[in-house]
This record gives structure tokens, C-alpha cells and sequence, in this order.
């Protein structure tokens, strides 16, 4: 159930808070008070495309939030999908701000979330029937869910549309693979020739990295000799001069002579002797360095070719060295497919044909079941619309067997006849604007028990009737609001009277800027808002007498 929903810089309402309750929440104003803008910022938080332009003007950002108690199963499991939990207290808030920017951010129960993620968390809490959903009954392909959903066909058709894209994703692959054969030998014969060459250059991952590191040491054969050679020298000599080594030995020898005079020069005569030994290492190392040095001008040549191929394959390929490997397979794989062509395609037809007769078989269900129920429906639907002032209605289900698609093998379209006597036509021929919403509400009200959302909302669902008509769509709404939180917006004094909760929404001017409030009505507020509708401008005591015994008629 929706409890508190606030508004802040949508359109003229800067800030709003509205506490809706259990039973029928109806809300009235003067045309263009804003009543449609609550409707707008519901669709915010449900996560609906909205345009920055509803933010209000002189303003950066708007912000809308939901609060939902006492939330359903069906939003439970949503919930999980998206490892969220409504807590112990079943209590969920909806959050989304609008910038300026034409961004937007929404939140779920204080954690960042998405505008889908919003949406379809919303859809299991809430239903809006505006007024361009009564145009939905224009279009046949809706038809067939009103069915589905009165009739109990909502698992099986998952179970179908399960088999039906496995159906499609192996038709799609069959198709794929039914290739010119020309263009098979031919792609044949260029992976044949790319195979081999790849193959046959045997490239290892990290080839090209440690052969660059060996041309760059052969290449530097005669610097990195001079150097190692005077680095020797310094350090054994050259025959004419000492080196290190001998140097340092003989202050270690001094030293240690000293020491025999002065014991506290021991340690540094131990210390040098350290060294000494160290350097002696470091120069019989240099001199291993020196004997290893090999110039191979032959195996700097076989280097050269080598990276020369592997940068010719690169470039032709257009992916580095280190991919080559696995191109290789992968072209190996496509040429194994490719070579076994027939047998593959054979596995392949059978795969499909065992799929699609799946398919068929749930289709075939799905259309024995909606067969079933289509008739049951129309019946329930019919006598709802002659409740609502339209006896003569004549509704045919009419089916029609399609190709495999989506929603099985039919295509269901609700005709309608109007008056006695007249053939049955499709909706978009026949039916008026109120005559649309009478029928969309009865369709509601029949498909009430399969609706497992906790709110519905009715935008303004009195459009083009008036009088008993008015009062009979009241009644209706009133006894959707016994099982859901039902809000309804309207222009009829017969609907709200019949509300449980009446809101009024009203504008003002303050300082040459509009404002929009909404106030809970107590008794006196609602026949004077009833009065208004009933009389216009000019409230009467004959209006006001009249408002009251509506309140009176239906106990409100």
C-alpha cells in the first residue's frame, strides 16, 4: 500500500506530502490545479522516462519519494532478484531526484539503485490506468494478455517462452550455417592457407619480448665488452698498475699491523679484509662475464628473421604477438566447423525440429487454455459494462492461429458491438472515449483477482460520462478498494462522494509565483469541494444541500 508519497519541484508544487490510506482515495481540484502532476510524480518514482521539464522552474533538481507499507509476496520476490529486503516491518521507500542535466538518481530503500531497477519494483506495487491506457484496448496484441491473465495461462506461457527462444536461438544458428557453398570453400580454403601459416610459425606467448632482450645484448656486444674489460682492469690491474683488489689487501695488511700496536684498529682492519674478499669476487665474476661474451653474428641474423615474422604475422592479423597462438586455434576450430558442415548441420535440423514441436505442444496448451477462459471472460466483462450503463454490449473473443511467436500461436482481438443488432468490430471502430474507459474498467474490475498489485491508480477513468454512468464507475472503484488501496482522479461529484479518503488539490499565487498544495478533507471541506464540482464557481446553499446528501447516501 502507498502511505506517503512526497513531492518536491514538480511543475507548480514545491513541497508536498500526502498520506494516502486503505479503501478509496479519490482527488479533486479546479482544472489545471495539478491533479495530473501527482500522477507525473508517481510515474517518477516508478522509474518511468520523465522530462527534465517537470522540474519546477528556477529550481536545479526535483525530488519524489514513496513510502510503501504492508508490501505484497510479489514485491518480496522482486525484491530478492535484486538482493534487497523490505525488513521485518514489510515497510519499502522508492526514491528519485531529477537534475537539470536530464539526469537522474534513484534509490531503494536508501541504496543506490537504477530507473529499471525502480520500475520494476514499482510495477509489482502499483497499477496506472490513465487515460491513454484506455487506447491499449485499440491494440489487439493487449487483448490476448487481458486473457491470459484472467485465465491462469501466466506459468505455462513462461514455460513457452522458455522453449520458444531456445526454438529461435537454434533456428537463428541453423540459419547462420546455411551458407553459400561456394563462400564455405571458399572461407575453407583462405583458413586452410591462415591455419598452416600460423601453425607452422609455432609462435609462443612472450616470444617476441624475451627475443627483443636477446638482439638488444647481442647488439651491444662491443660496448658491454669495453666496459666489462675496464671494470676488470680497475679492479685486478693491468700488469704495470694494481687493481682494486691489491689495493685494498694492502691496507687490510697494514691494518692489521697496525691493530698488533693498537688493538681498537682491529675492526676496521676486519672489516677491509671483508671487502678485499668481496671485490675478489666481484672480479673473478666480471672475468666470467667477459669468457661468456659470445658476438654470434649468425644467431643475431636468426633473431632479426625471427622477429621479422612474427611482426609481418602481427600486422597481418592485426593483433599482437602474443594473441597469434590463440587465433590459431580459433581459425583451427572455425575450419573444423566448417569441414564437418553436413554432419554438424544434420545434429543441428534435429535440434531445431525437436524444439519447435516443444514449443508447439506448450502453444497448443496455451491456446486450449485461453480458449477456455476467453469466453468466461467476455461474459464477466460484458455484464460489468452493462453495470456501467452499456446493456446492449455484445464482446466476442475472436482467435485467429498464428506462425510461432512470442505468445504462442494465436492472436486473440476483443470485438465489440455497442448497440443490439450490430455486427461485432474491433474496438478502434466502434468505441467512444467514454465508452473505452467504462470498458477498461470493467476489464479491471474482472481481472481484480488475478492483480496481485497492492495499489491501483485510476487517472481521471470517468472521461466522458456523467450522471447514473458516473455513479456506477464510483460503485465499481469502490469495491476494487474493498480487496486493494485504490486512488482515483476525477471531475465526478457521484465518484468522490463514494471516496473513503478525499484530497483536494489546489493552487494559489503567492508573490507572482503558483503554488500547489494537496489537503486531506474532513466533512465540511468535502461537501463544499462536492458543492464546487456540482455548481461550479458559484457554490449554492441548494449545491452545498445536495453535496451533503450524497455524503449522507453513501456514508462517507
Amino acid at each position: 500500500m502507498l502511505k506517503t508519497l512526497y513531492i518536491e519541484n514538480i511543475a507548480v508544487i514545491e513541497k508536498s506530502t500526502i498520506d494516502f490510506d486503505n479503501g478509496l482515495n479519490v482527488l479533486t481540484g479546479e482544472t489545471g490545479a495539478g491533479k495530473s502532476i501527482i500522477i507525473d510524480a508517481i510515474n517518477a518514482v516508478m522509474g518511468r522516462r520523465i522530462s527534465k521539464d517537470i522540474i519546477r522552474t528556477g529550481e536545479e533538481s526535483a525530488f519524489v519519494s514513496a513510502q510503501f507499507e504492508s508490501i505484497g509476496e510479489k514485491a518480496r520476490l522482486v525484491l530478492q532478484q535484486f538482493g534487497l529486503d523490505s525488513g521485518e516491518d514489510e515497510c519499502l521507500i522508492l526514491q528519485r531526484s531529477l537534475n537539470n542535466n536530464g539526469k537522474s538518481n534513484c534509490k531503494v530503500n536508501g541504496r543506490p539503485a537504477t530507473a529499471a531497477m525502480l520500475k520494476e519494483i514499482a510495477h509489482s506495487l502499483i497499477n496506472i490506468h490513465g487515460q491513454h491506457e484506455s487506447y491499449d484496448l485499440f491494440s489487439s496484441e493487449k487483448h490476448i494478455d487481458y486473457i491470459d491473465s484472467y485465465g491462469n495461462c501466466i506459468d505455462t506461457l513462461l514455460q513457452y517462452r522458455k522453449k520458444y527462444s531456445q526454438y529461435k536461438t537454434l533456428k537463428n544458428e541453423l540459419d547462420e550455417s546455411r551458407l553459400d557453398e561456394g563462400e564455405r570453400l571458399r572461407e575453407i580454403d583462405l583458413l586452410s592457407f591462415q591455419t598452416k601459416e600460423l601453425l607452422d610459425a609455432d609462435v609462443t606467448v612472450g616470444e617476441s619480448e624475451s627475443l627483443e632482450s636477446e638482439r638488444g645484448v647481442l647488439l651491444s656486444f662491443e660496448k658491454i665488452s669495453s666496459l666489462l674489460n675496464k671494470s676488470h682492469i680497475l679492479l685486478s690491474g693491468d700488469g704495470m698498475n694494481d687493481g682494486g683488489v691489491e689495493t685494498v689487501d694492502s691496507a687490510a695488511e697494514n691494518l692489521l699491523k697496525a691493530a698488533q700496536y693498537n688493538p681498537e684498529l682491529e675492526s676496521l682492519a676486519d672489516n677491509l679484509s671483508d671487502i678485499s674478499y668481496n671485490l675478489r669476487d666481484c672480479a673473478q665474476s666480471v672475468c666470467d662475464a667477459i669468457e661468456s661474451l659470445d658476438s654470434d653474428p649468425q644467431r643475431l641474423e636468426e633473431i632479426e628473421e625471427r622477429l621479422d615474422l612474427l611482426n609481418r604475422l602481427s600486422r597481418k592479423y592485426g593483433c599482437p604477438c602474443d594473441e597469434l597462438p590463440s587465433l590459431a586455434q580459433q581459425m583451427q576450430s572455425r575450419l573444423d566447423q566448417l569441414l564437418s558442415f553436413d554432419k554438424n548441420r544434420d545434429e543441428l535440423e534435429k535440434s531445431v525440429s525437436r524444439s519447435k514441436a516443444e514449443a508447439e505442444a506448450l502453444a497448443k496448451k496455451l491456446r486450449q487454455l485461453r480458449k477456455k477462459a476467453a469466453q468466461s471472460f467476455a461474459e464477466n466483462v460484458k455484464a460489468e459494462m452493462s453495470f456501467l450503463n452499456m446493456p446492449g454490449v455484445e464482446l466476442v473473443p475472436a482467435f485467429e492461429e498464428t506462425e510461432l511467436y512470442s505468445k504462442g500461436i494465436d492472436k486473440v482481438e476483443l470485438l465489440i458491438s455497442a448497440n443490439p443488432g450490430e455486427t461485432p468490430r474491433p474496438v478502434a471502430k466502434i468505441a467512444s472515449g467514454g465508452e473505452l474507459s467504462r470498458m477498461m474498467l470493467a476489464i479491471k474490475t474482472v481481472l481484480a483477482n488475478s492483480d496481485t498489485t497492492d495499489t491501483l491508480i485510476f487517472d481521471e477513468v470517468d472521461t466522458g460520462i456523467s450522471g447514473s454512468a458516473a455513479e456506477k464507475v464510483g460503485l465499481k472503484l469502490k469495491q476494487a478498494a474493498q480487496t486493494c488501496q485504490v486512488l482515483c482522479v476525477t471531475h465526478q461529484a457521484q465518484i468522490a462522494a463514494l471516496a473513503d479518503n478525499h484530497y483536494l488539490i489546489r493552487k494559489q499565487v503567492d508573490s507572482g509565483r503558483t503554488f500547489t498544495g494537496v489537503k486531506l478533507l474532513d466533512r465540511n471541506g468535502r461537501i463544499n469541494e462536492l458543492a464546487r464540482i456540482i455548481g461550479g464557481i458559484n457554490i449554492t446553499d441548494s449545491a452545498l444541500s445536495h453535496a451533503e446528501s450524497m455524503l449522507d447516501q453513501y456514508k462517507n
